[in-house]
């Protein structure tokens, strides 16, 4: 599904930052756009940044599920911060709050979250409700390995130095087995 994403422009609170940024909405089945103005209040100044696609995986059910299923259910903008005539380059539009929280991890990135119309989030958990399958849980099993082996130490036998702090000592008794 096609989903613009708004971009709100408001004057900067520090003088190091002459304006602040911020993914704000999303348009769901939104055309083409390329930093087009959508309102202007003020100083603040709404754009309609770009459309992006949102992809739905049936791999990732339990996901969507769980981002449907909070307290607010949000779709994630992911930005990267670039030089040049726009502050943001749009990268992804996300259901998943685990892709997102992999995105946020790596530092370079900018995550928004914006808060899903009820549009799209029937239309998320329509996806979920035919594709969702809930996994048993399987306890795993300890294998049988032998656990009671005798060590000889913590040294290297091949080392027939007497003198190293790390040689075995079944070597440095004169029993090697």
């Amino acid at each position: 599904m096609p989903i613009g994403v708004v971009m709100r422009r408001t004057p900067g609170v520090t003088r190091w930052a002459k304006w602040a940024w911020r993914a704000v909405a999303i348009l769901p089945g939104a055309g083409p756009a390329d930093w087009r103005e959508l309102r202007r209040e003020g100083d603040a100044v709404d754009y309609h940044a770009t459309t992006l696609t949102l992809e739905l995986y049936k791999a990732e059910t339990e996901a969507y599920l769980h981002g449907i299923t909070a307290r607010e259910p949000s779709v994630y903008v992911i930005m990267r911060p670039v030089l040049g005539p726009h502050p943001f380059d749009m990268v992804l539009v996300t259901a998943s709050p685990y892709e997102a929280q992999d995105y946020n991890d790596n530092g370079e990135d900018v995550v928004e979250k914006i808060p899903m119309p009820p549009g799209l989030l029937a239309w998320v958990g329509d996806f979920v409700e035919r594709f969702h399958h809930e996994e048993e849980f399987v306890k795993r099993r300890r294998d049988r390995a032998k656990t009671d082996g005798r060590q000889d130490g913590i040294g290297d036998p091949r080392i027939s130095t007497e003198g190293d702090v790390y040689a075995s000592p079944a070597l440095k008794r004169g029993r090697l087995t």
